[in-house]
Order: C-alpha cells, then structure tokens, then sequence
C-alpha cells in the first residue's frame, strides 16, 4: 500500500502495510496520537477522523524523507535565519529575537484558497466604500445602517481626515484580516487590519527561508509563488501617482519599530525608499526626501506608523515619526498615501455587529467571511444582551488603543468573582468602549514536536492589495501558531512561532513573468541616497576601521605579526614598545588600565564590554547601524557581522590564553576584510558605496596618523618601526623595496605619504577626493563646495609633505584636519531641517 492510499483511510485504521513501507511508516509514526481538543476544527483531520485537505498530498512527499535528513533541513533553516538576521521585537522591548519560524507550513488547497480568497476580495471591497462613506458623504450614519458612536468614539476616527478625498482614489492600498476556522470548520474574521498592516515582509521571509530548506517539496507539490502579487501591488502605487516614474517611499518609525526587520526586507524586494520622518520635509506643496543631491519629490508613501503620529501640526503634536504639514499636502492631492490616515477606525471591533446590514445595502450581497457573534456595549440593545449573558461572553475592547489594567483583565472570559466584578465596573463607566463576543475557539493545525505531529490553535493573517486590475490576494498568509494547545497566538510574542503558507496546486505551477511590455527608462543607479542613510553608511565604514585598528593593536602586542617586539611577548610587558602600544589602547578607551596581563589587557580590548573602544562595542556599534540599513546591504554581509561578533565574544567561565587570544584576533581581522571585500564587490558603486568607504578612509588615516605619532617619533626602536609597519600592514611592501633594515624616515614615507601604498594617510586621503568628486553637488556656481576645498588641502599636504618632515605635533594637526574633514562632510551631505536644501539651478546665458 502506497503511503497516499494509507492517508486516504486515515491515521485509525491499522495496517500491517505500513511496517513495509518506510514513508507510510514514518507518517504512522508522526501522526499517532494526533488529536485535536474535541470541539475544534482541525487543519489535518477532518471530524471523521480522516485526513483531509491538501495534507494527504503534503505528508505523502514528505515521508520520503527519513527523520534525520529532515532535522537537518530544520537545521538549516535556523542557521539561515540566524545568518540573514531576521528577528523581531516585541513591542517595548529594545532586544531583537530571532524570528521563530516553525517547521512545517500550513498547507491550503487551490480550490478552497480561491473561495476563501473571494471573500478577503469582497470584505477588501466593502471596508473601502465604507471607509469613504465614513470620511465623505457619511449616508451609513444618516440612514441608521451604523451608529455615530461607532465612528466619532473611535480613537482612530480622524476628524483632520474629514472630506479628504483621497490621492490616488484609494483608502486601502493594501488590506488585511485575521483569520481563523470555527468550529464548524468555516473560515471567518477575527479581526480587520486596516491601519498599517503588518507581517506582509514576514510572510515574504518564511517562503524565502522554507523554499531553501525543501526546495523539492516546493517544486513537486505546485506551490503557488507569491512575487506576481507583491509586483501587483508596486504598480497599484505606481499607477496611483502622477508622474510615470514615480519615487515610492516606505515610512518607517525607525530601527526600533518591532516589525522593523520585515519593513526593510519589504523595501529591499519591492525597490521602495525606506524612510524615516525626519527623512521628510514638506515644501512647495509636495513631500520631499532629504538626499545628499538635496530635496528629491516623494510621490507616494506606503505608511508603517501609526496614523496619529503621522502629521505633529495636525494630529499628535508630541510625534517625532512624522511629516508637520503632510495632511495639507494630501488634502492638495500632492502625495499618494497607503494607508489614508484615519482608515484604522475601520479596526474597531465596534463595526463588526453592523457589516451583514452595511453590506447588503451597499453591494447588494451578503458577507462572505462572517465573524464571531459580536454586541457593541455602546447600543442599549447590545449592552441588555450583554449584561443578560455575562457568564457566556467575552468582552474585548472596541478599539485596539484602549489601554490600562483593564484591558488585560477583560479579554477571558468573565464568569466569575473579580473578573465579573471588573467587567461590571468598566461597563457601567464607559460601556461604548466595549463589546461583546461569543468565545472563538481556534481551529488547530499540525506542528512538529520532538518528531511527530502535534495539534497547536494557530491564527493566519491574510493580505489583498488594491492593483489597476483589481483587488489581489497574496497566495499565501502571514500564519501565527502558538507552543502550546492552550496559548493564544494572536500576535507575536514569547511562546507563538510563524509559519508559512503554502497553497497547493493541482498543475505545474509557471513561475510568474517579470518581463514587462513597455521597457522602464534605464539607469544604472538605484536613485538618489537619503541623508539619513549616507550618515548611517559612513559610521558603519568607521566603526569597523576602529574595530579593525583595536584589533591590530592587540595582535601586534600579543606577537601575532612575528618578532615585531620579540619572540616571546610575555616578557615584553615593560618594553618601551609595549607600553607604547598599551598607552594607546588607554587613549582609545580599550582598555581600564595599562598595567594588566598581558592576556587580561587583551581580552578587555577585543571582548570587553565596560569599555566603549573595545574591538567589540565598535563591532556591535557597526551591527546596530547596520540594521537600520538592511535593506541596502548584501545579505552576507550580515552575516559577516554575526560571525564578527561572535568572535569577540568570551565565554565568561574560562580565562582565554593569549594562543586563543591571537587566534580570535586573526579570525577577526578575517570577517572584517570579508566584510571589507564584500562592500567592495557587492555593493552596487554609487553614493552608498562612497559613503561606507569613505567612513572607512577617513577613520583609517585618523588612525594611520596616530600609529605615526605613537611610533615614528625621533626616538623610534626597529621594535616600533616593525609594528608600524605591522599596524599598517606593509610589512612585505616594504622589505621588497628597503633591503638594509628599518629606517625611521622610510617607514614614516611608506606607512603616511606614500600614495601607492592602499594603506597609507595619503592613499586615504586621495580615495576621499575622488569620492568627493564622484557626489552630486548642490551648488551650480562650478565652485568647489567647503568640504571639498578642506579635501583638496589635505591631499596637497600629503602630496607635498617630506617623511623627515613629519613629527608628532604635524601628525598631531594631520588627525585633526582629518575629523575636521569628516564634520564638513557631515555637514554637507547628512543636514536636517532648514539645511537640508535644494539644489540650485544656474540662470542666465551660458
């Protein structure tokens, strides 16, 4: 007996088959025992006991797998995310965790995907022309079809919103719902997502990581691909703006935001701009990025903050997220907006008692995808009906921004003692923020479980995007399942894993096309970087040169480059050299003392978290900005980054040796030149790429001129000379070209004046200026702009200086004009407000 035949008479029925069969074997073995709590509808057994659905197809293909191959696609799936960086943050806490992706997808079949996709279309629909009727005409509210309460009492009502027509004519760019079967199998509601939807990046990065790990499954079972729909969505924004090749933003609340992860990985795919408020400046009607080419036009925004928090002049006057005047701006038509601000009213759980009425009148239909049975306590009906039933109700908030103890206390149940004591209480003082619903049961899907199949309640989140052709649902869900059998996976936290959705086919499924008919202007730069960015590149070039520069210090004390102070570094603690090397770690903050053994004094500079120059606060500085730049770094980068850390890090249960110690810092540098090769060869060479590399040039010749001074002076040992030359990384250029020994001079030559040397000051300095010349200017007057004229004087000083010039109070005044440079280049490419201008045109005759 095939294992599909075993299937199809179900896990109950013994058969002395299975034992002959490994895969059906092996199914037997994952699914015995598997039962769902009685009363729920279950994803992989039907209420005959039988498998149903898609699962057959699914569980049939994977018994061919034996238990340890499958372990290490699970394996390898963690270490992707691990290595890509996908985590997430539960709200309030500034600690990212690693995303928790489960196991298995959950598997949907076309057919009863394409039914449940007609009723996300149709509820996607109505939320729309009630969402307009709310902000415009308002007959529902005249005609009795919903109550006034429900809109005005609403915190996510808008009244600045009010007879705002949209930009673009469409409220809800993209639309999404919760949703969960009940316990009569059905598909239905829990909870419309209307504000700024979230998870859609989510969904895109668990079929990334599950299509790596079970590519075969994916291909032999006809999963349906997503990017047709998210390319769908783009051109809906696209085709909503006015201009033919529109600049598409994704606002962002920034790094800390808890979904900030998928935001960028969204952006990334899409080929959005991912921004911030203060990226964002209104002038001249019209919404403009800050860009180091000056103020570029914004024309649509895909809005990922709340919309309170959208516009300080008009809404909250304490927001730091938003855009002062970007209200008056869509009121003008002068920027498509995705969501309109004020769509979150359609969140309120409030309306729910009212859609089957609002959607017969409005699109002669009823709903269908139904939701829980639900009374808005504010209706002197509702409230009857819940105060006769207490015992058999649920209350939940109206609206998602109700907020205190009570919040919390409410959402069981309240049948007895306290909690109905506490319901009665906050019925009685402001009954229209409440309502009612029948208990919902979630319905329950197969996880794995210490190999085997266990039933867990899960809660999928499904997304429909507003397209030229018309609404679109995302084949797949943003899907939520809990640890436990009694946890309420609603949203994400501690104890709740995401899984993908897989939705399964019955023919071969053709990739969707990307060749598009009418070709796109070409350009081979992705469009002009935002200040925001540019600062953030450029301090991620510079933290990892002062990581590597730390970590240079440490190997060069430890004797990791020869004998550049003697073959046995332990005695060389009191040599001149030494503690020349030790006094620059305490300038730089590395280190607590200079007087330390040698391997604690080394460990405290690569690992030691109590001081902010440790190689590792530096590494985990690069990491922090690194994340707010996502979507514009190499995927390996990332990973590069994680090994980096890694590295650094001691176990706190041992004492390293300095054997261990040179190793990590060897491994280090590694990372750190892979990272170095990767900014190189995979970062596309525009104004990013400048900015991280010049962060990089300018911190190395700050550091280069520091090595100098520290040992290049008048009294310099061959012991100094050599680990100049070590610092610099030229030992081997120089002995090729100086055959007789060190020489003070040629050493200083070499390691800061000499322009062919990729290490030196000079070389520094010079691959600033040709940056420099690269960047856009603002001003037309063909002048050379402050910080450039600041360049072009320090790369003269280099090329004209003399080595035996060259002392310490001239190094001294090189590293001072260096930083001195990186502020003029703060100043000219990362301003904010007032200064962020635009670029001037020439007038006249030429």
């Amino acid at each position: 007996m095939s294992a599909s035949a075993a299937l199809a008479d179900g896990p109950a029925r013994p058969d002395p088959a299975w034992a002959a069969d490994d895969a059906a074997a092996r199914i037997r073995r994952w699914t015995e025992g598997y039962a769902p709590r009685s009363g729920l509808a279950d994803e992989l057994v039907g209420p005959d006991g039988r498998f149903h659905g898609a699962w057959p197809r699914f569980l049939d293909r994977l018994g061919r797998l034996d238990d340890r191959e499958i372990g290490a696609r699970f394996l390898s799936a963690e270490r992707h995310i691990r290595d890509a960086g996908i985590s997430y943050r539960v709200y309030g806490d500034k600690q990212e965790h690693p995303w928790p992706l489960g196991s298995l997808p959950l598997v949907i079949d076309a057919a009863e995907w394409a039914e449940l996709s007609a009723g996300i279309v149709q509820r996607a629909g109505l939320m729309e022309r009630i969402v307009a009727d709310i902000y415009g005409p308002g007959r529902l509210v005249a005609e009795g079809l919903l109550p006034a309460g429900v809109v005005a009492g609403s915190p996510e009502y808008l009244r600045p919103a009010q007879g705002m027509s949209p930009p673009g004519g469409r409220w809800l760019p993209i639309y999404a719902a919760d949703i969960g079967r009940g316990p009569d199998g059905r598909w239905q509601v829990l909870a419309d997502r209307t504000q700024a939807p979230s998870g859609l990046g989510y969904a895109l990065e668990n079929r990334m990581v599950l299509a790596r790990a079970f590519p075969d499954l994916f291909a032999d079972l006809h999963v349906v691909r997503l990017p047709g729909f998210f390319q769908a969505f783009r051109s809906g924004l696209a085709a909503a703006c006015d201009r033919s090749d529109p600049r598409i933003c994704l606002l962002t609340s920034g790094p800390y935001s808890s979904t900030y992860v998928e935001q960028a990985a969204l952006a990334r795919y899409l080929g959005f701009l991912l921004v911030e408020g203060d990226d964002l400046v209104v002038s001249d009607g019209l919404v403009h990025v800050r860009t180091v080419a000056g103020l570029k036009r914004a024309d649509a925004l895909w809005r990922r903050i709340d919309a309170d928090y959208l516009d300080p002049l008009e809404l909250r006057t304490d927001s730091r997220l938003g855009v002062p005047g970007i209200l008056e701006v869509m009121r003008r038509g002068g920027v498509v907006m995705g969501n309109m601000p004020g769509a979150g009213v359609l969140e309120s759980a409030a309306l729910s008692p009212y859609l089957p009425r609002i959607a017969e009148a409005l699109t002669g239909e009823s709903l269908r995808l139904s939701g829980p049975r639900t009374w808005w306590c504010g209706d002197p009906q509702g409230l009857a009906h819940t105060l006769a039933h207490l015992d058999a109700l649920t209350l939940r908030p109206a609206a998602t921004a109700v907020r205190g103890p009570e919040r919390d206390a409410i959402l069981a149940p309240v049948a007895f003692g306290a909690a109905r004591e506490t319901a009665l209480a906050a019925l009685n003082e402001r009954a229209f923020d409440w309502v009612a619903q029948e208990p919902v049961p979630l319905s329950t899907m197969p996880t794995w479980q210490d190999g085997r199949l266990v039933a867990r309640p899960f809660v999928m989140r499904v997304f429909a995007a507003a397209t030229p052709e018309g609404w679109r649902v995302l084949p797949s869900a943003f899907c939520r399942v809990a640890e436990r059998e009694d946890a309420d996976p609603s949203e994400m936290r501690a104890g709740i894993r995401a899984a993908d959705v897989w939705i399964l086919s019955d023919t071969p499924v053709d990739a969707p096309s990307l060749v598009i008919s009418t070709p796109p202007r070409i350009r081979r730069v992705a469009g002009h970087l935002p200040s925001r960015a540019a600062d953030n590149l450029f301090w991620l070039g510079r933290y990892l040169e002062r990581a590597e520069a730390v970590i240079r210090l440490v190997q060069a004390h430890l004797g990791g480059f020869g004998e550049a102070i003697t073959a046995d570094p332990c005695a060389a603690d009191d040599a001149p050299t030494a503690k020349r090397i030790r006094a620059l770690l305490m300038e730089w903050h590395s280190v607590e003392a200079a007087d330390l053994p040698t391997a604690i004094l080394a460990q405290e500079a690569l690992s030691g978290r109590a001081h902010y120059g440790s190689a590792l606060n530096h590494a985990l500085e690069a990491r922090r900005i690194a994340a707010s730049l996502r979507e514009r770094l190499p995927a390996e980068a990332w990973r590069s980054l994680a090994d980096l850390r890694d590295t650094l890090v001691f176990s706190e249960v041992f004492t390293p040796t300095e054997a261990q110690l040179r190793g990590r810092a060897e491994r280090a540098l590694g990372h750190l030149s892979a990272l170095t090769g990767l900014a190189h060869e995979n970062m596309n060479h525009g104004a990013g790429w400048r900015f991280v590399d010049m962060g990089r040039r300018v911190e190395r010749a700050i550091n280069t001129c520091s090595f100098a001074a520290t040992f290049c002076g008048e009294d310099a040992t061959a012991e100094d000379l050599g680990v100049m030359l070590a610092l610099v990384d030229s030992q081997i250029a120089y002995g090729a070209r100086y055959l007789a020994g060190v020489s003070r001079d040629a050493v200083c030559d070499m390691g800061v004046l000499d322009p062919y040397n990729p290490r030196s000051a000079a070389f520094q300095v010079a691959a600033i200026v040709a940056h420099l010349d690269a960047l856009p200017a603002i001003a037309a007057d063909g002048l050379p702009e402050p910080h450039r004229r600041q360049a072009l004087t320090l790369a003269g000083t280099f090329q004209t200086g003399q080595a035996a010039e060259i002392d310490g109070p001239a190094l001294e005044r090189l590293a001072n004009e260096l930083e001195r440079l990186a502020d003029g280049i703060a100043g000219r490419y990362f301003p904010s407000g007032a200064e962020a201008l635009r670029p001037e045109k020439l007038t006249g005759l030429a």
